[in-house]
């Protein structure tokens, strides 16, 4: 039998080919995928964020992590599909145009994996059209823009200036961040919210889903 114990501690120590090989024992014995996700797989994630927080785990360890969980979550995602279960919510993530960097972006889209958001990852460089078109599509509950240089954080509000002007900025909640970002550039630009890090990210989803439309 599945030790799932073992399932969140191979979480929080990064070992992604034991949280994939207890996943498929537990699959295998037909353990609810929804009961694997929400009472070990994503309190294993908050105890990450938690130790990130505390300065107990640093980017390394977060990385590994998300790619333990991620290796879980590939698994699971064709069994939760066919039972027709609905994700925590839908982030679009990107980092600015202009801006190529990605290891902050990739922390989020982790930790909010983790969370038990679905993510739909746009990469780097992405220009305000792609951003657009994601919103578009109807099945994205939150925008995630992170921008790693100061000289691309104007980019952020280009992008909801482009949503509004494409008459679709009520669809959808905005949240940024990046090293550069504060929390007062995120209010000035019409954000909805505001994550200082990968952890508090999680926070400001969970938030904004709280609150629902705009």
């Amino acid at each position: 039998m599945a030790e799932l114990e073992q399932l969140h501690d191979a979480i929080l120590d990064g070992d992604d080919k034991t949280s994939a090989q207890l996943t498929k024992q537990a699959m295998d014995e037909g353990i609810d995928p929804l009961e694997l996700i929400t009472q070990w797989m994503i309190p294993a994630m908050d105890e990450v964020g938690r130790r990130f927080e505390a300065q107990e785990y640093f980017v390394p360890e977060l990385l590994l992590a998300g790619r333990a969980m991620k290796a879980a979550l590939d698994l699971l995602r064709p069994l939760l599909a066919s039972t027709g279960a609905q994700p925590t919510g839908r982030v679009a993530i990107g980092t600015v145009k202009g801006d190529l960097h990605d290891i902050g972006k990739n922390m989020v889209s982790s930790m909010l994996e983790g969370a038990g958001f679905e993510v739909l990852d746009l990469g780097i460089d992405v220009a305000p059209q792609k951003f657009i078109d994601a919103v578009a599509s109807g099945n994205v509950h939150i925008l995630a823009l992170s921008a790693l240089l100061s000289i691309t954080m104007p980019e952020m509000k280009n992008t909801i200036d482009a949503l509004i002007a494409a008459g679709l900025r009520d669809r959808v909640k905005i949240m940024v961040g990046g090293a550069p970002v504060t929390r007062a550039f995120a209010e000035e630009i019409g954000a909805d919210g505001y994550g200082q890090n990968a952890s508090s990210a999680v926070s400001v989803a969970r938030s904004l889903m709280a609150t629902g439309s705009r």
